[in-house]
């Protein structure tokens, strides 16, 4: 029997490489449904090639479009469209791959249904921890993780007594520019942002990656994930990218994860869990040549959007999506070229210092606080405009 697969994302980054995968082994996937934003030209290749039922996309035009050409495929536009795709019959995965909060519902839909999910869309944690990881468990639904860093820790945590762990160490390579000082970081371009020293990722991933934001909703990914205290959960700056990440066991021994920048491992592992097959066209990786590995230190100065993300991780309830909705706000003006680079954090810091929290909140309530955080990012922009 095929393993049957729902894809969130098809034509990005994380998308392309779980489409891979799955071409690389016909025999054992069958992709079942997809969903995509604007790249239609990929979009009908992605048809053409997998033949899918079900396919989610960002407007009824396009679904007009698409339905004259592929007449068998059912099109469904927006939300319901994403919904439809994660709890589409017969998948037996979801993966995960759209980027920003629009992932939490369909992730929550696909769990309600029974699906397990492969996770690429850490923002779906970052907001509503809390009622994702209670559906999972009240359906008995597995969360697998796709991220490299969360990957790494699923996998060296495999045999081990969560009792026995003293803490999680996540890797991060210090993004586009590590080696810049706060004052260069004013005239930075859009350009320069992109350039990630060991990833090939989509623009809004890379710069997170930047900023470290990203990196501070992986810390709040993996409280969740693991359920691990903030306090047991430590960032080391790691330029290389080789070791993924790492634990720290009681009696002081690391276990880590280690291997090409690949994001087809994780996507792969997350997919054939808990067995392991060859990954096909691997990146070489030979530990027997000559390589240096480097860990230190992140300077919190430096990076001060990774300690911010640490204290709206510990306040908890609404913070960390106060924090991630000014995020995805102020990135994208940086990428339209709005705003410039430092005041993505401006920004942020605004977001969450003002942030009155709310008492007895629900999924409604967390909803609803993004939607308004959102806009009030907005309205600060247009006034300084």
């Amino acid at each position: 029997m095929k393993k049957k697969i729902s894809l969130l994302g098809a034509t990005g980054s994380i998308g392309k490489s779980t489409l891979d995968v799955l071409r690389n082994n016909p025999e054992i996937f069958e992709l079942v449904a997809f969903s995509f934003y604007s790249n239609i030209k990929l979009a009908k290749e992605i048809i053409e090639e997998f033949h899918p039922l079900i396919v989610g996309v960002c407007n009824q035009q396009m679904v007009q479009m698409l339905s004259l050409l592929y007449p068998k495929i059912k099109f469904i536009a927006k939300l319901e469209g994403l919904v439809a795709v994660a709890t589409a019959k017969g998948a037996d995965i979801v993966l995960t791959a759209v980027a920003g909060s629009v992932g939490l519902l369909p992730t929550l839909a696909a769990i309600k249904s029974g699906k397990d999910i492969a996770l690429a869309n850490k923002e779906t944690l970052v907001m509503a921890g809390e009622w994702i990881m209670q559906a999972a468990r009240k359906r008995c639904v597995k969360i697998l993780p796709v991220d490299s860093e969360h990957s790494a820790i699923f996998q060296v945590l495999q045999g081990q007594d969560i009792k026995n762990v003293k803490e999680l160490v996540i890797t991060a390579s210090g993004g586009s520019f590590r080696d810049l000082t706060r004052d260069k970081l004013k005239h930075v371009t859009l350009e320069s942002a992109l350039k990630h020293p060991n990833w090939s990722m989509g623009k809004k991933i890379t710069i997170d990656s930047s900023t470290m934001v990203n990196k501070g909703l992986e810390v709040i990914e993996a409280h969740w994930l693991f359920g691990m205290p903030y306090d047991k959960i430590k960032i080391v700056l790691h330029r290389e990218s080789t070791v993924h990440s790492m634990i720290r066991l009681v009696d002081g021994a690391y276990l880590a994860q280690l291997g090409s920048n690949d994001m087809r491992e994780p996507i792969q592992h997350a997919l054939t869990f808990p067995n392991r097959m060859f990954l096909k066209n691997e990146k070489i990786f030979d530990i027997a040549n000559a390589f240096s590995l480097h860990f230190d230190k992140l300077d919190e100065e430096r990076f001060p959007m990774l300690p911010l993300a640490f204290a709206v991780g510990r306040k908890a309830g609404s913070f960390p999506t106060v924090f991630n909705a000014a995020n995805e706000v102020a990135v994208n003006a940086f990428i339209a070229g709005k705003i410039k680079y430092l005041e993505i954090e401006e920004l942020i810091k605004r977001a969450v210092f003002k942030h009155q929290e709310k008492e007895n909140l629900t999924l409604k309530m967390i909803i609803e606080i993004d939607k308004k955080t959102r806009k009030k990012v907005c309205e600060w922009m247009r006034e300084k405009l």
